[in-house]
């Protein structure tokens, strides 16, 4: 008998997602703030997945895990902020994961930034691509910070709207947003230790499918492939680089094939196309155009300063 297959439910509308946390109407049509703290209803993740037609950013009283900080665990006790862009699937199925309930859940359609710069910046934050276990943990003063923000929006939302509401609230997501930016900068400093853990796994796995030549069969490593065999989402994988290396995990894999590819042309006598396959590129050509924007030499060139 085919096993069921679970559909995730999409929420097209504000509305839906109201009706979804048994709540009254939206008071605006494109953006929403849901508090707990002012709000009888209780509120939570609805049990089964689902996508969201609109961006939803949501603080948690609490958030399960520790920060390493050196060889020291440090709790942060305050909860944290989570993310999510329109179209991404978020919660799971299963009953278990269902998750603590939000204490402020702001909902932005994309239509309310049309006309805005924010329209277009927003897609530029990468912890709208990040998963629940790289949730932003917020310390007592951060927690302050943000809740104050959330607090405002709900005011504004409340009070009469007018022809400047919208500027105004604009402005408060926009300060939101590069606090978070801001606090996960100093929560990549803080967890420092647990990503240098994650950069040697990273090299452990390049090192892996290079050896063991699984480039000839698979081409050249993608940045998913590494983010799935570390447990991390591909845009916090990249940002985790970018704050130890300064360089994001794209950078970091042509890196490792140049690496590679210095070693080859320097210590066997395979021709530049057998050495580029040999590296997962389908083509010699593209082998040699990245090598020589790396290195200011061709593969040749290269391979002749060592004759």
């Amino acid at each position: 008998m085919k096993k069921e297959e679970h559909i995730p439910h999409k929420f097209d509308s504000l509305s839906d997602a109201h009706r979804a946390f048994g709540l009254p109407k939206p008071m605006h049509p494109l953006i929403s703030l849901i508090s707990s703290a002012s709000t009888p209803v209780e509120f939570s993740t609805p049990p089964q997945s689902h996508v969201l037609n609109f961006y939803k950013i949501s603080y948690k009283p609490k958030l399960s895990g520790k920060l390493k900080y050196g060889q020291d665990y440090y709790d942060f006790d305050e909860g944290g902020l989570l993310f999510a862009a329109p179209n991404q699937i978020i919660g799971s199925n299963d009953e278990r994961d269902i998750t603590e309930c939000s204490q402020y859940a702001l909902l932005i359609h994309p239509d309310f930034l049309l006309n805005y710069p924010l329209a277009k910046k927003i897609k530029q934050y990468g912890f709208f691509s990040y998963s629940a276990n790289e949730a932003l943990h917020l310390s007592e003063n951060e927690k302050a910070t943000i809740i104050s923000i959330f607090k405002f929006i709900e005011e504004e939302l409340s009070s009469r709207i007018d022809d400047f509401s919208q500027d105004v609230i604009i402005s408060q997501i926009e300060l939101l947003l590069n606090y978070a930016n801001r606090f996960y900068k100093r929560q990549f400093i803080t967890r420092k230790a647990v990503s240098n853990d994650l950069l040697q796994k990273l090299e452990e796995v390049l090192d892996e499918y290079f050896n063991n030549e699984r480039s000839l069969n698979h081409g050249i490593p993608t940045v998913q492939f590494l983010s799935d065999n570390l447990n991390i989402s591909a845009s916090y994988l990249s940002d985790m680089l970018r704050s130890l290396t300064g360089q994001n995990a794209q950078q970091h894999i042509h890196n490792r094939l140049i690496e590679k590819a210095k070693e080859k042309l320097s210590t066997t006598s395979l021709s530049v196309s057998e050495i580029a396959y040999e590296l997962g590129f389908e083509h010699p050509q593209s082998f040699s155009k990245l090598f020589k924007t790396k290195t200011n030499l061709s593969p040749l060139e290269f391979r002749r300063s060592f004759n």
